[in-house]
């Protein structure tokens, strides 16, 4: 990998992390395509090390008001909205740290093909565009209760079927429980933290493991063009989702889904 693969790698996995479409469905088109080898390990860790920072700084009032009452519970600070949010998202990350932990070995030896990608990219991208269009979107982030957590959060541990898309299946199931479109945004790229985090622990544990060289440069184009991109994304993600709704990805990921089947019939 060249620094020019290195920077349309990271900007892919930057813009399609957090949007409701399929990263992995992105990614695997120019390795496809142009023939590029694949990306690495090491350089998985940087992207991923690259939006979590963009997702934290985006959210960084929002996040220290979280975890200011939430830890201020525990010495007399009593419960309050930021605080059962926060055991919200404790309870909405745990079926996913729970599926990868036992699941993640299967996964990778027996889904990670062209064509689950493909149909999972088709599949969930039809939900979406459904769910967007006839679900009531009356209820806000304050309304999040055990019940909403739990859903989110199992819908969130399907999401480790590629192609599924993470933000895509979490803002699903979200919206279809009666989230508004910016709330259950908003709750998706707050449950993305713990998990890019543990992934990228994960992933960081494997890389020290394996001895593997660095490429130290491209490591860190990786994880400066994933920030960026990444912020970018959400900013203008956060500021048109009332307005567009979710049905111009649930047409693209339809697109996406023919052109990889397209690819793979070639």
């Amino acid at each position: 990998m060249d620094a020019f693969q290195a920077v349309i790698l990271a900007a892919i996995q930057g813009l399609t992390e957090f949007l409701p479409v399929s990263s992995s469905g992105h990614l695997v088109l120019p390795q496809t395509l142009l023939g590029w080898a694949d990306q690495g390990l090491a350089f998985d860790v940087a992207v991923h090390v690259g939006s979590l920072l963009a997702v934290l700084w985006y959210f960084r009032v929002e996040v220290a008001g979280i975890l200011k009452d939430w830890f201020g519970s525990f010495f007399g600070g009593g419960q309050n909205e930021n605080s059962r949010l926060g055991w919200m998202v404790i309870v909405a990350t745990i079926p996913a740290v729970v599926a990868g932990l036992i699941f993640n070995d299967f996964i990778e030896l027996n889904l990670r093909t062209g064509y689950v990608l493909a149909t999972t990219t088709l599949v969930f991208g039809v939900i979406l565009g459904l769910v967007d269009r006839y679900a009531k979107h009356t209820k806000h982030i304050a309304d999040i209760g055990l019940r909403i957590a739990l859903i989110v959060g199992f819908a969130q541990a399907i999401a480790l079927i590629p192609g599924t898309s993470r933000s895509g299946i979490t803002i699903t199931a979200a919206l279809m429980l009666g989230l508004s479109r910016s709330d259950s945004a908003r709750f998706s790229f707050l449950l993305s933290m713990p998990i890019i985090a543990a992934a990228g622990s994960y992933k960081l544990l494997e890389l020290i493991q394996s001895s593997a060289d660095v490429p130290w440069d491209l490591l860190f184009i990786g994880f400066a063009v994933s920030a960026v991109t990444a912020y970018a994304c959400i900013h203008v993600f956060m500021r048109w989702v009332e307005r567009m709704g979710m049905m111009p990805f649930a047409i693209y990921r339809v697109v996406l889904a023919g052109i990889l089947f397209a690819v793979l019939a070639n």
